[in-house]
């Protein structure tokens, strides 16, 4: 019984959230350009669950480089309300539509000049004549035995704040560079802010060969570097192919005469590569998604310029 009214409530609040997808319209896209177009800041107010809501999606906006702000409802009609400038915007979070003490800051907010989103279930409520633009976040019942604990709504709230977050993100084209800047703290931040370049051996180190090199010599640069590989570069120092301990293992299945060959003979052309001011988010995906533990680093002429294991990025413990 405990499993099954837990189920029911996840899955009353996740239809509420599937139904709100369906329901974005011309509103949604308004609100979005309204807030991109702003030249002040996002300021997020609310009551109760409401503004516990509205707290996290001013967290979320602040996250991705947008100016905002939590302002209590409460605290707004007793003073608080100094903080908002004709130029910000409002958005209002009341289920109701019809708050107390939103009623009273947002009559203000109009005489201010400041721009008013309301995300509300009631379409038609006092808040909503008051807003420039009101996105509808009404739900059919609450998830719990009663239908007056904000469950279904407050979560749907959420999802319309994460989405126009993400709505807004995505027209700014934010990066991940941008991201790591406002996060310099975390791991997240740092992993991001970290080049290629900050890792990658260089010079020396750097296992390399010509393409016209023999084979035995091409197996003594790759045991002498240790990196289980051997860059392969033209008579215009280009990088043309790799060679690994990997494909010396297929070689010897399938070629009798291979310590015959040149390096240019046996190496695996149009190898990953990656350039040193990529971010080491970026070389940890190729490695990933291409099953490797190399990656060689080239500049923009496609001349090997560093090397970079998987090992190193491990051991930097970003990851």
């Amino acid at each position: 019984m405990i499993l099954e009214n837990g189920r029911r409530v996840i899955k009353k609040e996740a239809e509420a959230v599937a139904a709100l997808a369906d329901r974005l319209d011309a509103n949604f896209e308004a609100a979005v350009k309204l807030i991109l177009d702003c030249q002040g800041r996002v300021i997020l107010t609310g009551m109760g669950k409401s503004g516990l809501v509205g707290k996290k999606i001013a967290a979320t906006l602040s996250s991705t480089g947008i100016a905002s702000f939590f302002l209590h409802a409460a605290e707004g009609a007793h003073g608080d309300l100094g903080l908002v400038r004709a130029e910000d915007i409002v958005i209002a979070i009341s289920k109701s539509g019809a708050t107390e003490e939103l009623q009273q800051i947002l009559a203000a907010v109009r005489r201010m000049g400041a721009r008013i989103i309301l995300l509300t279930a009631a379409l038609n409520s006092p808040l909503a004549t008051r807003s420039d633009i009101v996105l509808d976040c009404s739900v059919p019942g609450e998830a719990g035995p009663f239908d007056f604990i904000p469950t279904s709504s407050s979560t749907v709230a959420l999802a319309m704040g994460d989405a126009l977050a993400m709505a807004l993100l995505m027209e700014r084209n934010f990066t991940p560079e941008d991201f790591a800047y406002l996060h310099p703290g975390g791991i997240l931040g740092r992993r991001l802010l970290k080049k290629v370049s900050d890792l990658m051996h260089v010079n020396s180190d750097i296992p390399i060969v010509r393409s016209d090199t023999p084979f035995e010599t091409m197996i003594l640069e790759i045991t002498g570097k240790r990196f289980g590989t051997a860059l392969v570069t033209d008579g215009d120092g280009l990088l043309v192919g790799i060679f690994t301990d990997g494909d010396l293992r297929r070689l010897i299945q399938r070629d009798r005469e291979f310590f015959r060959r040149k390096a240019g003979e046996v190496m695996s052309k149009n190898p990953r590569t990656i350039d040193p001011e990529s971010i080491l988010d970026k070389a940890l995906a190729i490695m990933e998604k291409s099953k490797i533990t190399v990656l060689p680093v080239v500049d923009q002429a496609h001349r090997p310029v560093g090397i970079i294991h998987l090992h190193d990025i491990l051991q930097s413990k970003l990851v």
